[in-house]
């Protein structure tokens, strides 16, 4: 008993070391890394060994990283170039287009054009009939790919394109889409000549476990059919009533069919992830079409992942926000940001703009519910209106900014899109389609009840010290 007394002391101490040692950890994050190291005797040890650092491993980001070089130096016209920036957007918006390009690598782009499908079936029945209509490839990456209606949907379209000759490559989640790979159906798309292949495999546990992470997830929703068509926005391959937890059931997403050459930074993105577990597969098998589209308007991929420096999402957003002149809405499921955030939202509202939240009223993670109820009082004190979806589910992440900029995909305001997992998003500069998202995130309003300063105050004393307590967590969450 001494004898593990004594391991454990010298691991606490050292891993103590290292939290305090760590260049990329905020004071926040260290302290509730040491809180939760003292509090939690012999368990606090094996959670950070677990949660603690943030890596998949050497070997592993030093290809992605040669992989991303690669597909750069090979097709750069799909990057775009510098100066388009300045002459497709507003000097008052160009921040956050700069700041994106210099951490991706994808600058601005001319000639997009963009759909806002209605709902989850039309985004279906479109998905379906270009699938059917596709002639040389289809791409498909998702976070959670169910066996539901959508999810068979998919695959039997990806099977007859297969069939007639289309090349199909379809990619997912180890994690979220564990359940997938296991299926029958997984299997018939692989016997029809669907190449398949899982991100982030989680086959052999304990190698992860002991060098990886877990946790650290590919999140990203990209959709390329021929090089010219792209979905884009929040939704996994899986129906509204997502049957893993359907008492949060409808899931509302909101998707965009884009053309243009921002699918072509789409494709390169899956080419990233798709490389990075089969290096042999030819650069040359991924085509690029950046045809600019008749009277399309300026976008850019945005992504981020566990490769990238520290903070690349909350410095992005906190450009994107102190933007805002006029108008800022968002609407994200998971609200557990950094506490610059905060502060940029805050500070955006005491200037004078027009800022709007909104959430689900029903989490599906009591943790995330409470941190995002623990920022409300500061929130709603400087002026941000803040409203909770009721229907169910709300699972958008949308931004708009004064009726000019908008931002839709898999990115949530949370710590796990900032730091652990892959995200893809698009920004555009469009005025009609950006009135169009923002008529969607109104009739998220009006299907939501306003969250009011006063109602907060009478909070009970219990109440909001589980909030408080559940947020102090959040930089580890």
């Amino acid at each position: 008993m001494n004898i593990l007394l004594g391991i454990h002391f010298i691991l606490l101490i050292i891993i103590s070391l290292r939290v305090l040692a760590r260049h990329d950890f905020t004071s926040s994050a260290r302290l509730a890394w040491l809180v939760i190291l003292f509090i939690l005797p012999y368990v606090g040890v094996v959670v950070y060994w677990m949660f603690g650092e943030i890596h998949l491993g050497r070997d592993f980001e030093r290809k992605n990283r040669e992989i991303i070089n690669k597909l750069h130096a090979h097709n750069p016209e799909v990057l775009s170039s510098q100066s388009v920036l300045k002459a497709a957007i507003k000097p008052e918006y160009q921040a956050a287009f700069a700041y994106a390009a210099n951490v991706t690598g994808f600058h601005t782009t001319l000639g997009n054009r963009a759909e806002l499908m209605a709902d989850a079936a039309e985004t279906r029945a479109r998905l379906i009939a270009d699938f059917d209509a596709a002639t040389d490839h289809i791409h498909v990456l998702y976070y959670i790919w169910l066996n539901d209606g959508m999810g068979k949907a998919t695959a039997q379209a990806l099977i007859r394109a297969a069939k007639r000759g289309v090349t199909c490559r379809a990619m997912v989640d180890g994690l979220g889409s564990r359940k997938m790979v296991n299926s029958k159906l997984w299997q018939e798309m692989k016997n029809a000549g669907v190449q398949v292949s899982v991100a982030l495999p989680i086959s052999n546990l304990i190698k992860v476990l002991l060098f990886s992470r877990i946790d650290l997830r590919n999140h990203r929703k990209i959709t390329v059919i021929d090089g010219k068509i792209g979905y884009s926005g929040s939704r996994n391959c899986a129906d509204p009533e997502f049957s893993p937890k359907p008492k949060y059931a409808p899931w509302v997403d909101i998707m965009l069919r884009v053309q243009g050459p921002v699918v072509a930074q789409n494709q390169m993105l899956f080419a990233s992830d798709w490389l990075t577990e089969h290096p042999n597969t030819p650069l040359e098998s991924f085509y690029y079409d950046t045809t600019p589209q008749p009277d399309g308007f300026a976008a850019q991929v945005f992504a981020d992942g566990p490769i990238q420096k520290r903070g690349t999402s909350p410095q992005f957003l906190g450009a994107l926000i102190s933007q805002a002149q006029r108008t800022l809405i968002i609407s994200t499921p998971y609200f557990v940001p950094d506490y610059s955030l905060v502060s940029i939202l805050c500070a955006t509202a005491y200037r004078g703009v027009e800022v709007t939240l909104i959430f689900p009223k029903n989490n599906d993670s009591f943790v995330v519910a409470a941190t995002s109820r623990s920022y409300y009082w500061e929130l709603l004190e400087a002026g941000v209106k803040i409203y909770e979806y009721k229907p169910g589910l709300l699972h958008a992440k949308t931004l708009t900014i004064d009726g000019e900029i908008s931002l839709i995909g898999s990115t949530n305001l949370d710590l796990r899109s900032f730091d652990l997992n892959y995200e893809n998003n698009v920004i555009m500069s469009d005025k009609a389609l950006t009135a169009n998202i923002m008529a969607r995130q109104y009739q998220y309003i009006t299907d939501s009840v306003e969250v009011k300063r006063e109602q907060v105050e009478q909070w009970s004393l219990p109440y909001r010290i589980w909030n408080n307590i559940v947020s102090t967590m959040g930089p580890v969450l």
